[in-house]
């Protein structure tokens, strides 16, 4: 394989003596990232093998929880977003940005 048809992105991350994130970097070259802190991470990785997906959750203990529902927000948002674009199921993808909305009505999330 070839590196120049390649991309890497990066996760450091510092665990205290429990294995408790503390500190979440990242960085992707490709698009100028360079060791960002982040304060949680989701990763979705689809085998196709067992047709099963697999998960990383990851947040620091100081993540505030008022940030979390934001973000939670935020990554369904963008999740129906993206689940037009890859299926072109437009009727679907509009119910669940109406998820989307109702799901910040109920934590008085402001947009």
């Amino acid at each position: 394989m070839s590196n120049q048809n390649t991309s890497e992105i990066k996760f450091l991350i510092e665990l205290d003596d429990n294995r408790v994130p503390e500190k979440l970097m990242w960085s992707a070259q490709d698009g100028g990232v360079d060791q960002e802190e982040a304060k949680a991470i989701m990763l979705s990785i689809w085998d196709s093998r067992v047709k099963e997906t697999m998960r990383i959750d990851l947040w620091t203990k100081d993540m505030p929880v008022d940030e979390m529902k934001i973000f939670f927000h935020q990554t369904l948002v963008a999740m129906s977003e993206t689940f037009k674009r890859a299926t072109d199921d437009e009727k679907m993808a509009d119910t669940m940005k109406d998820f989307c909305d109702y799901f910040a009505e109920k934590l008085e999330l402001t947009k």
